[in-house]
Order: structure tokens, then sequence, then C-alpha cells
């Protein structure tokens, strides 16, 4: 089972907050702290994550020992992180719509590529089943309210997703899908959900939140394993 908090652009700007955020994500359990990389990233935005924040990500989280991912939104955001030696890539699925080309180079670089399908309308998987890819079933919905989730695989195992990708409020709908047999959890994460600056706050997990989750999730696994 993995575990990825999703910390996005939930830093506000703010890059003094990094290492707060990586901290409180390794203690809540999470094994992957995740940024974006090539979204609202311009000068003067929210998200311009420059490689001297891509050096400040990887230090805190090689501190706090927890992988770090991106997702890889941009085509320019690719020729920065290529050069990068991270273990596994992200890719949104706003990316796979609207950039599909540069999306299969990724692909053949032959690291794990884990692929979010919320804005796929295809029945059809954007890029087969090569071994190193992983698809997340998404609602791209900010949030995902109960009513938006009622496709939600009912098993995991005989679908073609190994995970789910989470927009939701509260944490009840990842650990459904937990026990619907999803291996990869992503859920954003956030210090603050009152906070307005975007709106992935409100959907987000708080850090006590994060850990109840993981907890139960890693319960449930167990059990599952066990055949109950």
């Amino acid at each position: 089972m993995i575990f990825i908090a999703e910390i996005g652009m939930n830093h506000n700007g703010n890059f003094g907050l990094i290492y707060e955020l990586v901290k409180q994500a390794k203690h809540a359990g999470a094994d992957i702290a995740k940024f974006q990389l090539g979204w609202r990233d311009k000068e003067g935005e929210i998200n311009c994550i420059t490689p001297e924040i891509i050096e400040l990500i990887n230090k805190c989280c090689d501190h706090l020992e927890i992988e770090p991912m991106f997702s890889i939104i941009s085509e320019s955001a690719w020729e920065t992180a290529k050069n990068i030696d991270f273990k596994r890539w992200k890719i949104a699925s706003r990316t796979v719509k609207e950039n599909p080309d540069y999306v299969r180079e990724i692909i053949n670089t032959g690291k794990e590529t884990i692929i979010s399908l919320g804005m796929w309308e295809s029945n059809e998987l954007p890029y087969g089943t090569p071994e190193n890819v992983k698809y997340l079933w998404c609602k791209s919905a900010y949030p995902a309210l109960p009513w938006d989730l009622t496709d939600l695989p009912k098993d995991f195992s005989n679908s073609p997703y190994a995970g789910y990708s989470d927009h939701s409020v509260g944490i009840e709908v990842p650990l459904l899908a937990i026990s619907r047999g999803a291996k990869i959890i992503e859920k954003h994460f956030t210090l603050d959900k009152s906070d307005t600056t975007i709106r992935d706050h409100a959907l987000s997990a708080t850090p006590d939140e994060f850990l109840e989750m993981v907890k139960i999730g890693r319960a449930m696994e167990k059990a599952l394993n066990l055949g109950i």
C-alpha cells in the first residue's frame, strides 16, 4: 500500500512552508510527498517552482526520509524534471488530455509512472498496459461530492486501476477504495482546510485526518491479505 500526500500548491506560494508540510506528511504516515511542476508556474504565480525550490524539496524529503514526487504537467516541466533522479513520475489527468505525446516520452524512461484518469473520457486506456504504468481512478471535481462518486470501482483488483486519486471531503471514500482493493491512495494534504488561497484546501486532509486514514487503511489491508 502506498499513500501519497498531495501537497500540490497548498504551500500558497510560500515556499518557507515546504519543510513543515513535508515534515507533517511524514508524521502522518505518507510514503510520498508530492508537488506539482508546470502548473501556475510563471514568474509571480503561486507555483513558480525553480530548480532551487526543487533542490529544497529534495533536501527536505531526504532529511525527513520520505520520497519526493512531482506531477509533470507541462512539457517545459518535463525538460526540467527529466534531468533529476526521481524514483517515479506522476501524470495528472489534465496532462493526459492536453499533452499526450510527451507523456509517452516519460513512460519510455522505464520508471514507474502513475497516471490519473479523472479527465479521460474513453473506455480505452490512453497508453495501454506497460509494466511501469499504474493508473489511478479519479473524479475531477473540486470537491468531488458523494453523488459524484457512484461509479467508483467496486473491485479494483479486477479493474485497470491500481488505486484512487481522491478529491472528496474526508477520508471515507479513500478507505472505501482500500476495502475494494486499491493499492495506491493519493489524497490532498493541507495544514489548514479553511484556507481559501486555492480550492484544494477544502478537499484536503489535515495531518491528523491523513494519519487516521493511513492507520485504518493499513489495518484494512492486513485484514484483506488474511482473507477476511
